[in-house]
């Protein structure tokens, strides 16, 4: 701010002889100033009446009024024993606005800056301003974006503020390239990354703008993935983001050093405890030496000796991994020692910032309540685990010191993120021509973490209800309780007869080891077949029976290592459930399915070898026979329709009782950008749908017995930003006659 003559003069200019000149006051005038109080200038001055200063004293007077922040000018001179103030104050600020912003929304902007209306004007905080809103631009990948303050004078010494926004354009990620890396290829690398390379549809891809905060998360990425694969010296020496030269695009480079692979050598456990013997908590462990090092085993082993601790009534037993590092055959030996943690426990756990979520739902993924022994590493986890619900756009857990030396207040600070959804599609298939849908999807219902999905799709011929409910945490125990409603009718133009089948499915999901978990279920059905426009005389026999009912209970049983994520290159899921029927309705029968998938990754990761094997039987009991609402139908392999393979009469699909099915996949790159998101892969596929157990038949029968069917084909993978779609060219090996093959179809890409 521009200081007046005299005062420059007066308090910069004056030679020595003058500054050491002292002045003595008798009386202040303060002029200029019509909200500030007078009183109030004086103690920003600090020159009281009476007392004697320097030069040097009236200067600094000068500059505490100048840096109070409430003045536009201010002047400082002294007339005899006089002391004249002359200030300016700042205008006050009338209202706010913004101008030229469409991407950001004014409340969001006005949730940012300091400057508020009816506050003094303050240039310096403008500028500030100005500062925290062009990085609002460049966090949503607009670099480019400028800002202006524009003051515009009103009456009474007002003014209004307004920024003046050009937004520009956003600045893309042409090119994410790696430097040193050896083990995995670029292509690999950029699958790890959250930043993505612009592609075909860079308009409805956020992640491939550049945006300095996601290639800090990028570093932490890539030390994730290198060390989840014992490359435990990995880091990133240095990035690199270059602005291309007609300045519209970035060309983004990671440094990076590898290091070499390590193993787990010797794995041993040591006891400094005498209430904990080493080999119990030894026998614990289920870590092999030769494995492939990686942090997550470790902390795994950690949390099984704790929880192990914690049964056996040892109270504050800690566990601590010591790793001995051997650089000649790049093994990492590790030691658990049980130790005495510190005598400290939660005095309570404090939670901000959830305004919709419910604080049960946070609390609930605490192991520990409050005067629990405190297990830093308890609540690591659960900051994760609250984390991994995605209801917060962040999540902060911290521990700090309590009333005492041994409490701790753990204090958890989250910000809400909307988790609802509103969809709608439109698909087109062969069988049932054009189709239209719509679904809505709540992830936290009410706040309080339940799952609540609706969807409906209809096409010309078909239209399917659903209504879904998942409350994952049923009376406050790790039980999940769901409920499913479906409803699906189908006119004679999709098959030969009208059909209506409804389902009511209640079930309990708890677990009962590390990873499995074990559903419990009732069932109730209804089915309906009418219309009956075909020769079969096995379905004119079904469709004649009416609607029946269904009534059963069930039980499901997973094993899925994925849970743990012991091997992020592997993993085995194993399901094998049962329904029994009868409690009620019109049907006694027995439904058993079973399935078994198992992918890996090879060749540094660039192809990935799946096998899933799957089967189910039917079993009626006494005198019922099944129908074709309920036996196996749909497409059982791929190359053959929908209904295109199993038990025929008259060449009218009637389904199959069993059916059975081996199915190996491979996926791989093509060499095109991986901004296109397109992949390859190959499949071959044997199954089998046989056995038809009612009578009543008119026409020839056909396959009837196992009877195996065979296929193999090509797919292009498609992450489109729409969800993976997988486009399938088939080619059946082995068919028998009546079967309906199918050289290419549509279908979402489903994810192990």
């Amino acid at each position: 701010m521009a200081c007046t003559a005299l005062v420059c003069v007066g308090f910069l200019t004056i030679p020595s002889a003058v500054e050491a000149q002292n002045y003595r006051f008798n009386n202040v005038a303060i002029e200029g100033n019509q909200r500030i109080e007078a009183g109030t200038i004086l103690t920003y001055a600090g020159i009281g009446r009476g007392e004697t200063v320097s030069a040097g004293e009236l200067n600094e007077a000068y500059q505490r009024i100048l840096n109070s922040g409430l003045f536009e000018d201010v002047s400082i001179n002294p007339r005899g024993s006089t002391l004249e103030i002359r200030v300016i104050e700042f205008p006050t600020i009338s209202k706010i606005a913004f101008e030229g912003n469409t991407r950001i929304d004014d409340d969001d902007l006005f949730g940012q800056i300091e400057s508020a209306p009816r506050q003094v004007y303050n240039p310096a905080k403008a500028e500030r301003d100005v500062a925290v809103i062009v990085d609002a631009y460049a966090q949503s990948g607009r670099s480019a974006a400028r800002v202006s303050p524009k003051v515009i004078r009103r009456s009474d010494n007002r003014v209004d503020l307004v920024f003046e926004i050009f937004e520009g354009k956003k600045i893309e990620v042409q090119r994410l390239s790696f430097v040193g890396n050896r083990a995995y290829s670029d292509r690999r690398l950029r699958r790890v990354v959250d930043s993505k390379q612009a592609g075909l549809f860079r308009a409805l891809v956020n992640r491939d703008t550049f945006v300095q905060d996601r290639i800090e998360f990028d570093k932490q990425l890539l030390a994730d993935f290198y060390a989840a694969r014992g490359y435990v010296d990995f880091r990133v020496t240095g990035t690199n983001a270059e602005l291309a030269r007609e300045r519209d695009t970035y060309f983004v480079t990671f440094n990076i050093e590898e290091g070499q692979q390590f193993s787990f050598g010797r794995i041993t456990t040591v006891s400094e405890l005498p209430n904990a013997e080493a080999a119990e908590y030894q026998d614990a462990l289920r870590i092999k030496p030769g494995e492939i090092y990686t942090p997550t085993k470790v902390e795994n082993s950690i949390a099984r000796m704790e929880r192990l601790g914690v049964r056996n009534g040892v109270d504050f037993l800690r566990v601590e991994p010591r790793i001995t590092r051997n650089d000649r055959d790049l093994t990492l030996d590790v030691e658990f020692a049980l130790v005495r943690g510190p005598r400290v426990f939660v005095e309570r756990i404090d939670i901000e910032g959830n305004t919709t979520t419910l604080d049960r739902v946070i609390r609930r993924q605490f192991d520990t309540v409050e005067g629990d022994p405190f297990n830093p590493r308890e609540i690591r986890e659960a900051a994760e685990r609250i984390r991994a619900l995605d209801f917060f756009e962040t999540a902060e857990v911290d521990a700090r010191e309590g009333s005492t030396p041994d409490q701790v207040v753990v204090d958890v600070d989250v910000e809400e993120k909307s988790t609802g959804s509103l969809s709608f599609g439109a698909s087109y298939s062969t069988s049932s021509g054009v189709g239209f849908s719509i679904g809505f999807t709540e992830r936290n219902f009410l706040g309080r973490g339940q799952r609540l999905a609706a969807q409906i799709a209809a096409s010309a011929d078909q239209a399917n209800y659903n209504l879904s409910f998942v409350e994952p945490a049923f009376l406050g125990r790790d039980v999940a309780f769901g409920l499913d409603f479906s409803l699906i009718d189908t006119d004679a133009d999709f098959s030969f007869y009208d059909t209506t089948i409804g389902a009511f499915r209640p079930s309990l999901t708890f677990p009962v080891s590390e990873n499995g978990r074990l559903s419990l279920l009732y069932s109730a059905a209804y089915k309906d077949m009418s219309n009956y426009t075909g020769t079969s005389g096995i379905l004119a026999t079904e469709v004649a029976r009416g609607d029946e009912w269904a009534s059963g209970l069930g039980y499901e049983y997973t094993y899925d290592t994925r849970r743990t994520g012991l091997n992020p290159n592997a993993g085995v899921l194993l399901a094998f459930g049962q329904e029994f029927y009868g409690l009620g309705g019109d049907q006694e029968y027995i439904k058993t399915s079973a399935r078994a998938i198992a992918q890996t990754r090879v060749l540094n990761e660039e192809l990935t070898l799946r096998a899933t094997l799957e089967g189910g039987a039917l079993n009626f009991l006494g005198s019922d026979d099944s129908r074709a609402v309920d036996r196996y139908s749909g497409q059982i392999i791929r190359g053959f329709e929908p209904n295109g393979i199993g038990p025929t009469e008259s060449l009218e699909q009637l389904g199959g009782n069993y059916f059975a099915a081996l199915k190996f996949d491979a996926e791989f790159p093509l060499g095109l950008p991986e901004e296109y998101g397109i992949t390859g892969g190959a499949f071959y596929d044997i199954g089998a749908l046989w056995d038809v157990d009612t009578t009543g038949a008119t026409g020839p029968l056909a396959s009837t017995s196992f009877n195996t069917r065979q296929a193999i084909g090509l797919s292009v993978i498609w992450q489109s930003p729409f969800g993976p779609l997988r486009f399938n060219f088939s080619h059946a090996l082995q068919k028998e006659p009546g079967d309906k093959t199918q050289a290419f179809d549509l279908s979402i890409a489903s994810t192990f």
